[in-house]
């Protein structure tokens, strides 16, 4: 079976804040060598899990710099560069590109609902203004737009460098359109923890996760038993950890997500509003719901 470019299990990364909210660079890097530690494929940096409408360009470039050194080619780093104004993406993609990412992540626009033709316009415009790898990510309910499986197999036929998608619309008739009709090569990626053994049973290969930021581990091991063939034990294993999968989404993300990373110890600072902290009574929901999952790791 041949791996896809971006391997299986991505972590859609969070951010790092000091105590007055700006960017943490030594704690980025530490947590860009804990995931690698856990044996992740790939990560994706300033992704939305990275609270990335509230990082700007220039706090990106310092991030995706950071990020990049910490890393040092011992896995795939992925630049999340999407935005909602696509002349606005293609001018950030082209800065971005000498720093040598193995691939973008861009997603649907947001906010100004473009019709599916100008998804495809959108996707082709970026495609074509750099020669880097493109992740498209479909998320309906952060963009409002849907992106439809035509659309997406439309830009991946139509671009070599269009390999891959998000795909987080929770429509599994669509996402299995896309893993029937796409070209070879080209990967299917749940968008959510939760959707990613059927997904995976659709034709995905993997899933950019969220939970992977907490217990990247245990999210590779879901993943990798899967993609053996070993269905059972994914199962079990997928289901021991589902309620934490959910409870991470009880509020906006990553609000909890950067809760438990400071439950197990490894606070990665707060959120730049409109997010906001925890409440006590998420904190405590959150700790029981970790201890009945342990380990998280």
């Amino acid at each position: 079976m041949t791996e896809p470019f971006f391997g299986r299990t991505i972590v859609a990364s969070v951010t790092p804040f000091d105590e007055n909210l700006d960017l943490d660079l030594t704690r980025a890097q530490e947590l860009a060598e804990r995931f690698v530690e856990a044996g992740v494929d790939s990560i994706a940096v300033c992704p939305t899990t990275g609270e990335c409408p509230t990082v700007f360009y220039d706090d990106k470039i310092r991030l995706f710099e950071a990020v990049l050194e910490a890393v040092n080619g011992r896995c795939k780093t992925i630049a999340y560069v999407g935005d909602n104004c696509t002349q606005d993406t293609v001018d950030f993609a082209k800065k971005v590109e000498p720093m040598g990412f193995d691939g973008y992540l861009c997603v649907v626009p947001y906010y100004n609902k473009p019709p599916q033709e100008g998804l495809y316009q959108h996707y082709s415009a970026i495609a074509n203004a750099v020669d880097v790898p493109i992740m498209l990510y479909n998320t309906p309910a952060r963009s409002v737009i849907n992106m439809t499986a035509e659309t997406t197999l439309r830009l991946a036929n139509d671009h070599e460098n269009i390999i891959a998608i998000k795909e987080a619309s929770g429509k599994m008739d669509q996402i299995a359109a896309i893993a029937e009709g796409a070209p070879a090569g080209f990967s299917v990626y749940s968008g959510d923890d939760a959707d990613t053994l059927e997904i995976m049973g659709l034709g995905g290969v993997g899933v950019v996760s969220t939970i992977a930021n907490v217990a990247p581990k245990r999210m590779k091991e879901i993943v990798e038993l899967e993609a053996a063939g070993r269905h059972d034990e994914a199962l079990a294993a997928h289901a021991a950890l589902l309620p934490l999968m959910n409870e991470l989404f009880v509020t906006s993300n990553p609000i909890m997500v950067k809760e438990a990373l400071k439950l197990v110890g490894f606070p990665v600072g707060g959120l730049r509003l409109p997010l906001i902290e925890a409440t006590p009574e998420q904190s405590a929901r959150l700790a029981e719901v970790m201890r009945a999952c342990a380990p998280v790791e």
